[in-house]
């Protein structure tokens, strides 16, 4: 006999959380104000994890997932969920946590950024593996809680055409020789091509050669290969393929990037979270602003277009070159520089190195910035921060050390829907001195 409970939120991963017998219990395929009967998989003193079995009283937000692998496949946890409301629950999530992490509130909540929610994904990650008692290759992302990957033969998060490959996909790497030694192909798509790195363990032979040559001729993309790791994928076929690159109409910009190179996964997301920050950032002629975390220089650049000049700082040495090109391709090499520094060692004396900014902007991966905001200095510290996250956890974190450390207000927040679908919250946040 299954037991049943009443869920009475979401937790930041998405799943329902009720409380039973003492215990707080976490159930994935639940949603708040749901009753449901659910099988617990992992059990421990003060908390289960569970799934939910059957729904006895359904949510009013509850709708039937597009997706006919929804709830195998892991690469979405909120088909189930009406998609206005996916946006509220990431915003009460970043609520939440600067609440109880930071112990700070926004003066005001921002407008959710929000736009395409099928067909979204330029960018995946799919796993390959050879499985002759499922009938041969698969092709797609990890079942749910397991490295297996997903007998999918379609995906609704990728562009059309993307997931219409995925079936022929299957055939291709089937008759490879090298099928066993093909653990992974990323996908990379531009506007004028799409890229599908083939990460392979073994060199393939002139017959696999020109099975993806044919593939890529008869499938208009373009194939990389990845011997070792990331620096290392070179273009295979067609080698006259368009430029891999995105754009920002509002900014005049074109961003070339390599396929393993860091890009967000949603375009159109993307340029309205930049015309977002862009906003409260309000870069000017004659100010010096620095990007921290600025990647290939996807915020640089739209800060340098309004006039500013821009100081961009990275860890990755190949971003940082990849961020000068687009600078000079682009024509603001005069208002930009960009250097390599490990952002998570930052110290106030390698920040006062850095000179006077008049504002930041932050963008930092997972593990936020806590060495970089602990690091700015009491006086002459920059007025105005944009703090773009992808963690609401460590965004929140960083907060409490601007707001009751550095002497900052926390005067706007709010949630940019990046991934539909995911439990993944990204958002903004806007910080400013007296």
């Amino acid at each position: 006999m299954h037991p049943q409970i009443t869920i009475e939120s979401l937790d930041h991963e998405g799943r329902g959380v009720g409380h039973l017998d003492g215990k707080t219990v976490f159930v994935d395929g639940a949603l708040t104000g749901e009753i449901v009967v659910y099988s617990s998989y992992r059990r421990k003193p003060s908390f289960e994890q569970a799934q939910a079995l059957r729904i006895l009283k359904p949510s009013p937000y509850r709708v039937d997932p597009a997706c006919p692998w929804f709830g195998i496949c892991g690469g979405c946890s909120h088909q189930h969920l009406d998609e206005a409301a996916q946006v509220a629950a990431k915003q009460r999530v970043l609520e939440d946590c600067f609440r109880h992490i930071g112990k700070v509130q926004p003066a005001s909540i921002l407008p959710p950024v929000h736009g395409q929610t099928w067909g979204y994904r330029t960018r995946a990650r799919l796993s390959v593996r050879n499985v002759p008692k499922k009938g041969g290759v698969l092709v797609g992302f990890h079942e749910r809680r397991s490295s297996y990957v997903a007998d999918m033969t379609s995906c609704e998060v990728l562009p059309r055409r993307m997931s219409d490959l995925l079936p022929k996909l299957r055939i291709l790497v089937a008759g490879l020789s090298i099928r066993d030694r093909l653990p992974q192909i990323e996908l990379a798509l531009g506007e004028a091509v799409d890229v599908l790195v083939l990460r392979i363990l073994e060199s393939p032979t002139p017959a696999d050669e020109a099975a993806l040559r044919a593939f890529a001729d008869r499938h208009h993309v373009q194939f990389w290969l990845q011997p070792k790791g990331p620096d290392t994928a070179y273009p295979f076929h067609p080698l006259d393929a368009p430029e891999l690159a995105y754009s920002l109409p509002e900014f005049d910009l074109v961003m070339p990037f390599r396929p393993t190179e860091f890009t967000q996964v949603n375009h159109g997301i993307n340029r309205m979270l930049i015309r977002r920050a862009m906003g409260l950032l309000d870069p000017r002629p004659g100010e010096r602003v620095a990007d921290f975390f600025c990647g290939l220089g996807n915020f640089s650049l739209p800060i340098a277009r309004r006039g500013a000049s821009v100081l961009g700082v990275e860890g990755s040495k190949g971003l940082v070159e990849r961020a000068g090109e687009n600078a000079a391709r682009n024509g603001l090499a005069s208002l930009t520089e960009f250097r390599v520094a490990d952002l998570f060692q930052m110290t106030p004396e390698a920040f006062a190195a850095l000179g006077p900014f008049d504002k930041l902007l932050i963008d930092p991966p997972r593990d936020g910035a806590v060495e970089l905001v602990k690091s700015l200095p009491d006086e002459g510290a920059p007025g105005r921060i944009v703090y773009v996250s992808c963690s609401p956890a460590t965004l929140a974190r960083d907060a409490a050390v601007l707001v009751h450390q550095k002497g900052y207000r926390l005067v706007s927040a709010g949630v940019a829907n990046m991934f539909p679908h995911t439990a993944h919250v990204e958002s903004i946040a806007l910080f400013e001195r007296p």
